[in-house]
């Protein structure tokens, strides 16, 4: 993950379209109101009484909004309403979204792994189509050499023509397996990289929560407004921007990986292995993606995989298994957020 991650601010959150919308019924209300008891507010001045009320009303308005440490004691509860208000109707707490995303790496996983042995399937019958095909060649040019030599001329240009129209197929056969090998590449790779970004959101979501319990049995309102109040960070606030910022990174990897998978799984649905053939459209979506940059999952990977599939000196190995992450060989790629 990129460490220099850019945090959403409150507006661009779902609490924070809440926010806006409550924010411009209560100036829409506000502005109603004041046309409608501007007339009385306009008597009510003429009573010193009544001016000094509000006079004095205005002045404690003017200093919630001049005076930094209760405009942002102000806007933190502002905020906190509208995360309750939101949290009513749609799943905002980053624990639940990353448990859900571990649901989703799940199933998009057993998709990902009947794909690949779909595609590993459809490569070895290529393979051997390609291998009978040359077989076939050379035994036409074998007997189109021997046609020759005792001048049965129609025999030589049957045999020399069937090994040519052999040879025509092969070339795009061999054409549509780079692109097939293309397809198994990224996706065993993606897999392996999918593994691993479960693994570690599984172990942050076990380790988190528990954290997360215990800071909201200590936490209190108050304590966190005296924070806010001496310009202190709050710790929770704090802690659940870290959660959000590992939902927003693993649902933009999410959302990449079922891409792919779609890409992958038209390509596969066009292809006719039988005549060598493959629909335009599928080719064009993973022309697309191989011209789209950089890859979420795959970071710099995604160019030394598309350099590999391209070198014919790269033999690609089908039968060799799908590395499986291993624990503690490596470090939790989300845990730099919370240090």
């Amino acid at each position: 993950m990129d460490n220099d991650f850019t945090p959403k601010s409150f507006w661009q959150r779902p609490e924070g379209i809440t926010g806006m919308l409550f924010l411009g019924g209560i100036i829409a209300g506000g502005g109603y109101l004041l046309y409608k008891f501007l007339p009385v507010l306009i008597n009510m001045t003429e009573n010193i009484l009544y001016l000094s009320g509000m006079l004095i009303a205005l002045a404690v308005l003017i200093y919630m909004i001049i005076d930094p440490r209760m405009r942002n004691l102000f806007f933190y509860a502002y905020k906190g309403i509208m995360r309750w208000l939101t949290g009513l109707f749609v799943q905002i707490d980053p624990i639940g979204i990353l448990k859900s995303y571990v649901e989703d790496l799940e199933d998009n996983l057993s998709k990902m792994s009947k794909q690949i042995g779909k595609l590993r399937g459809q490569m070895h019958v290529l393979n051997e189509i390609i291998f009978n095909n040359k077989k076939e060649i050379q035994s036409n040019l074998t007997l189109a050499s021997k046609a020759k030599e005792s001048n049965k001329e129609a025999v030589m240009i049957l045999k020399t023509r069937k090994a040519g129209r052999l040879q025509d197929s092969n070339i795009r056969l061999d054409d549509l397996y780079k692109k097939m090998e293309i397809l198994y590449r990224v996706l065993t790779k993606m897999y392996e990289n999918s593994e691993i970004l479960k693994e570690d959101i599984a172990d942050q979501v076990e380790v988190k929560q528990q954290e997360r319990e215990a800071m909201l049995t200590s936490h209190s309102a108050m304590k966190s407004a005296m924070s806010v109040i001496s310009g202190d960070p709050d710790k929770k606030y704090m802690f659940d921007m870290a959660l959000e910022n590992i939902a927003d990174d693993v649902g933009k990897k999410v959302g990449e990986m079922e891409h792919f998978m779609e890409v992958s799984s038209s390509f596969m649905d066009s292809v006719d292995l039988q005549n060598g053939i493959f629909e335009e459209e599928g080719l064009k979506m993973l022309d697309k993606w191989e011209h789209e940059g950089v890859s979420l999952l795959l970071g710099n990977e995604k160019n030394v995989i598309l350099s590999k599939a391209n070198n014919d000196k790269e033999v690609l190995d089908l039968n060799a298994p799908i590395k499986t992450p291993v624990s503690i060989e490596r470090e939790n790629q989300y845990d730099k957020l919370f240090e």
